[in-house]
């Protein structure tokens, strides 16, 4: 049986991958097709077919071009180590699900150190070499794990970054009074009813999951800075939806 998605799941992926602009920008920015679809919870290689129809080369394209296997005992020395993939990814110039693949195929197991719990008495901050950053502090998260605090950082900026535009995208992408649209940061979601408010999105709302995320926007109306502030000093009225 072929599996369809309804016309509601067709338009919201539209949303994010059709617009040309919005996937231009994206790859623009640096982004690879691994970390777009990370952040919009979709397989690179669907991204990939997005970049390809609309004409578009992705920034690390040659990160996905077939390169054959890497070399076995590279491989198996930095499985030893107790990188993580990401780490093994970035030490062989392959993708992590290249990584992953060769890793089962060979057979080869790997020793992810920090998969262990670290004794109590650990240090909450370290100094240890990141591929990213290079040698940066490193705390302790919630996982008794170490984590970079400089990926850390980034990945929850980026990720508050990104549900904003989908939210955007998916409210009409511009001002619903003036038809503003230039800077995403200058339009915000105002509560048509404010009984039914759970949380304010301009704080909150990228904080939580996108479904969450996603129902609280539907009950807004988006709006510019401008018009949203004479609407809540009463210059200007909305009808509730």
């Amino acid at each position: 049986m072929t599996w369809r998605a309804s016309p509601v799941v067709r338009r919201a992926w539209e949303h994010v991958f059709v617009h040309r602009e919005w996937l231009t920008r994206e790859l623009q920015a640096g982004k690879s097709l691994e970390q777009i679809g990370r952040e919009t919870n979709r397989h690179a290689s669907t991204v990939g077919y997005w970049a390809r129809k609309h004409g578009l080369t992705p920034a690390g394209a040659r990160r996905y071009a077939a390169r054959g296997a890497p070399d076995r005992r590279r491989l198996e020395d930095l499985a030893e180590s107790g990188l993580s993939l990401r780490e093994i990814a970035a030490e062989l110039d392959r993708s992590v699900s290249t990584v992953r693949h060769w890793l089962r195929r060979w057979g080869i197991r790997r020793l992810d150190a920090r998969r262990h719990y670290l004794p109590a008495d650990s240090p909450r901050e370290v100094e240890r070499p990141c591929p990213r950053h290079g040698v940066t502090t490193f705390r302790l998260d919630v996982r008794r794990t170490y984590r970079c605090t400089r990926c850390s950082t980034e990945a929850v900026s980026e990720r508050r970054r990104t549900v904003k535009r989908i939210l955007v995208a998916e409210a009409g992408g511009s001002c619903a009074i003036c038809g503003y649209d230039r800077c995403i940061a200058a339009l915000q979601f105002h509560h048509l009813q404010p009984a039914t408010k759970l949380f304010a999105l301009s704080t909150e709302g990228v904080t939580r999951s996108i479904s969450a995320a996603r129902a609280e926007a539907k009950k807004c109306v988006l709006l510019c800075a401008n018009c949203h502030a004479e609407v809540e000093a009463g210059f200007r009225r909305l009808e509730a939806a």
